[in-house]
């Protein structure tokens, strides 16, 4: 890496446009010392060109692939988000029927029902559980084309939470086939 800084170009070299004052515009320039940036001939990208035509259609593949990543990871704090806020008793469990399989919402269903009745008893922060909630961070990773499995951290009035979720691509559709909440 080279440092740089920014320094005003000279009056003669800014161009302006007819009746309007020339606009001061800013050039990078090697600090004092620093190795000078690598030089390309006239007409050539700054970048090298991938000379294997399969380069291309792995650029594209990766592409697709952090495309996805991003949407599992959206996808994914949203329905954890949701998911929390389902234990806390603040969101119908409804909202999350499309995105889970019948098999983990019946399952979220029935923690929810235990958080609600050990929530009613006589612990004083038992009621607090599941208060608050904030997905800190989310991590994706492709295990098949088509499968994810991600893992978010949620953060609650009383302590720190682990969600493990898996995600299934079907019909242009990602559903969740299995949630751990921590």
């Amino acid at each position: 890496m080279t440092a740089l800084h920014l320094v005003p170009i000279s009056p003669a070299l800014e161009r302006s446009e007819a009746g309007n004052p020339p606009a001061r515009r800013l050039v990078a320039v090697p600090e004092a010392g620093a190795p000078a940036p690598r030089q390309y001939p006239a007409g050539t990208a700054a970048t090298p060109r991938p000379g294997n035509p399969g380069d291309a259609a792995r650029n594209g593949r990766l592409l697709q692939t952090a495309t996805e990543n991003r949407e599992v990871c959206a996808i994914t704090r949203g329905t954890v988000q949701a998911a929390i806020e389902v234990l806390a008793g603040t969101r119908p469990i409804q909202q999350l029927s499309r995105r889970l399989d019948q098999r983990c919402l019946a399952s979220l269903q029935h923690r929810a029902a235990l958080t609600r009745r050990l929530a009613a008893g006589p612990s004083p922060t038992a009621g607090r559980l599941h208060r608050n909630p904030a997905v800190r961070s989310v991590r994706a990773c492709e295990v098949a084309s088509g499968i994810y499995e991600a893992s978010a951290v949620v953060v609650d009035e009383l302590r720190v939470r682990a969600v493990a979720v898996r995600l299934e691509r079907s019909n242009q559709v990602w559903r969740i086939t299995a949630l751990e909440i921590g």
